[in-house]
């Protein structure tokens, strides 16, 4: 037997004062991180979505160069119907210092395996008008998928998934994954359909947005009543008290078999986290998922043909401890994470 002397100057030989990654799973990722031995300082610089490289962009002469994605800001919530806030969002998920760079589920480092930058925010016209302010991010998001690449945007309260969609599924309706305390599939009231309560059933009457192709997970709270809409379409509703006796496995090859190998967005909502972890939002329901079993059902969703994402409703001014804005940031980065692996970008 080795006695410990021994062992200890075999190690001290082969790590002592030297970044050498030794184990080529390790060094792959270690090599695109750290240059000349120096990796960048999380406090340091601009602050950025998960520190990706930041690539500004006119949208009035647009030119996303050879992006893969883009990271989208979209600071607007006239939709609200409570608590207003999020438009203060991307800011609150920009400042998360620590994000990523790497995956250890998933095997990915997104700001080095992906041409992907964080290229500002939707520039808006009004910030009082609701109806202009969704024509502003259309245009936007449709400068993105004209050029090619995959939109993620952070917003903002959730009615900013209506014009995505209107721009991602303008050639053919998409599939979804909804992640949600609500199914947002409201009808107009206060002399308006365009609010956060709303946005799903006005893409697929839009046409933009198949219903078969739906799935709606960690639905709860009293405003179910409102959701007639995601029954009479046909979209798969899973609600949050059936996920315990369920299982995340069983959950995440429901949506694999719903949304299939088509294009599909995926929106995270979220007050879907229960507001124990996740308190700063606009409309926060007890009794939702835990923070992992988020990211166990996430990036359980590996090789989707994902064609855009969202992440909406942080309203960090009702969190001090900026836990909801950690939790959105994280989030963001295992879209990104999963990305990696979109057939889209294949």
């Amino acid at each position: 037997m080795v006695d410990f002397n021994e062992r200890l100057a075999a190690l001290r030989a082969k790590f002592a004062d030297s970044l050498e990654f030794h184990d080529p799973k390790f060094r792959k990722v270690g090599e695109k991180i750290f240059s000349g031995g120096i990796r960048l300082a999380p406090y340091s610089g601009i602050s950025t979505f998960a520190s990706l490289p930041l690539k500004t962009i006119d949208f009035n002469a647009p030119d996303f160069g050879d992006l893969q994605v883009a990271v989208v800001g979209v600071p607007m919530d006239l939709g609200v119907s409570n608590r207003p806030g999020s438009r203060f969002g991307p800011r609150a998920i920009r400042a998360i210092e620590r994000i990523g760079p790497y995956n250890h589920v998933l095997e990915c480092a997104p700001a080095f395996d992906l041409r992907i930058a964080d290229i500002g925010d939707v520039p808006f016209k009004s910030r009082y008008r609701l109806e202009q302010s969704h024509d502003d991010i259309q245009a936007a998001i449709a400068a993105v998928v004209a050029a090619g690449v995959i939109p993620v945007s952070v917003g903002g309260d959730h009615s900013i998934t209506h014009p995505i969609l209107r721009a991602v599924g303008r050639d053919r309706p998409v599939g979804l994954i909804h992640i949600d305390a609500h199914c947002d599939t409201g009808g107009p009231f206060d002399q308006t359909k365009f609010h956060h309560g709303g946005p799903m059933r006005n893409a697929v009457l839009d046409g933009v947005l198949d219903p078969a192709r739906t799935i709606q997970i960690g639905i709860r709270g009293p405003s179910e009543y409102l959701w007639e809409f995601s029954y009479a379409s046909g979209m798969t509703v899973i609600h949050a008290e059936e996920i315990s006796g369920l299982g995340i496995e069983a959950v995440i090859r429901k949506a694999r078999e719903i949304v299939g190998d088509g294009p599909t967005y995926l929106s995270f909502d979220v007050d879907s986290v229960d507001p124990a972890f996740a308190p700063g939002t606009g409309t926060p329901e007890i009794g939702g998922l835990t923070t992992r079993e988020v990211l166990e059902l996430i990036r359980g969703l590996k090789g989707v043909n994902l064609v855009g994402a969202d992440v909406v409703e942080v309203v960090p001014q009702y969190d001090a401890t900026t836990n909801t804005a950690q939790v959105g940031a994280q989030v963001l980065f295992e879209i990104l994470s999963l990305l990696t692996f979109s057939p889209s970008l294949a």
